[in-house]
């Protein structure tokens, strides 16, 4: 019979808690990193008491709990692969602008794609419009225009789902045709 999340015993406490060493040198060999480590331990202990109840007595605690820091850790590298790198900046740096000025705001009379398009970059325009109409108007809106999909969904009239679909595959297909331009421009390098 397992637990309820209310009855976590002064005893299970301990054997978590004696194992923090063995913890934290598992995590430091995983993330190379003492304070990486330290934070990585500390999730894992905060795991394993607030998921007490899925301890099953007779079960080995340490390879337990050694689970429970090798899957944190594996869990936090996944989130940190999906989110952009973000790179702080001192204010010293000085990089040529390859974009609008950013207090001019465009705001079409009609919103028309050859108007928004026209801002682009000729090769860049040509890839946007060699795309099939339906990959392209939802890459517009959300790329462009800075829609939700919520809001390219009631414009288009199709489900949210499709709006996602379609901009995947439509920035897959730009991807495709911009690879040797973003080379040229050096925001890909030619190992990419």
């Amino acid at each position: 019979m397992k637990k309820t999340i209310s009855e976590r015993s002064p005893e299970f406490d301990e054997k978590v808690l004696d194992h923090i060493d063995l913890m934290y040198a598992v995590a430091l060999k995983l993330t190379r990193n003492p304070q990486d480590a330290h934070d990585l331990t500390q999730n894992a202990i905060v795991k394993a008491l607030r998921f007490h109840h899925k301890f099953e007595e007779g079960t080995y605690i340490k390879a337990w709990l050694l689970t429970i820091v090798r899957n944190t850790f594996i869990n936090d590298y996944r989130q940190k692969t999906r989110r952009p790198t973000l790179v702080e900046l001192t204010g010293a740096e000085t990089t040529p602008s390859r974009f609008p000025e950013p207090g001019v705001q465009f705001k079409p009379e009609r919103e028309e794609y050859s108007e928004i398009v026209e801002l682009l970059d000729d090769k860049v325009r040509f890839a946007v419009e060699s795309l099939p109409e339906d990959f392209r108007a939802v890459v517009i809106k959300a790329d462009l225009e800075d829609k939700s999909y919520k809001q390219i969904s009631l414009e288009l009239n199709c489900p949210i789902g499709t709006v996602m679909s379609r901009l995947f595959r439509g920035r897959k297909l730009l991807r495709e045709k911009l690879r040797s331009f973003a080379q040229d421009c050096g925001l890909l390098s030619s190992s990419s």
